[in-house]
């Protein structure tokens, strides 16, 4: 679930300890989708990930908003949790080029843990890793998410035509 207020979840990240670069900018009138397809190109070329694939996940996750926060704590385009923009060394998660390339990355590193099983990298990009190792493929919590993500992709694949690279 977005939530396009800064309510509770900026609250409780503030108070967690969390500075200002946390909190999403104000609402951009110049980011479209035109400026999305060109960024997710980019970050799907920088991380060897399909377009199509990495297109797909931002919709799910935010549906191409980059100031979207989930009611978890998760922001931007590619929903980072805190502790994967720290990793990314990501200090201002709303950016949506820096969303992108971090999420994007996280997602190739996904691809080749799970030998570019793209079903259950995308689990593991929602469940996590370990959920998906335990529990032997998809996670129950995880099945519609990896149907809506496969099902964009599809979609989304079939409208780049044939020239979509593979990984």
């Amino acid at each position: 679930m977005r939530v396009r207020t800064l309510g509770a979840v900026a609250f409780a990240l503030l108070v967690s300890g969390c500075n200002n670069n946390y909190l999403p900018p104000t609402p951009s009138t110049s980011f479209g989708q035109g400026a999305l397809l060109t960024l997710v190109s980019q970050a799907a070329s920088d991380n060897r990930v399909p377009a199509a694939l990495l297109y797909a996940v931002v919709q799910a996750e935010s549906g191409g908003d980059p100031n979207a926060i989930s009611a978890h704590g998760a922001m931007g385009l590619m929903q980072l949790m805190p502790a994967t923009a720290t990793q990314c060394g990501l200090t201002r998660p709303f950016d949506p080029h820096g969303n992108l390339e971090c999420g994007a990355s996280y997602l190739s590193q996904m691809l080749a843990r799970f030998h570019d099983d793209l079903t259950l990298a995308v689990a593991a990009y929602n469940a996590g890793p370990e959920a998906v190792t335990r529990a032997h493929g998809i996670p129950p919590k995880s099945q519609g998410y990896v149907q809506r993500v496969m099902t964009l992709y599809q979609t989304a694949s079939a409208a780049a035509g044939p020239a979509e690279p593979k990984r």
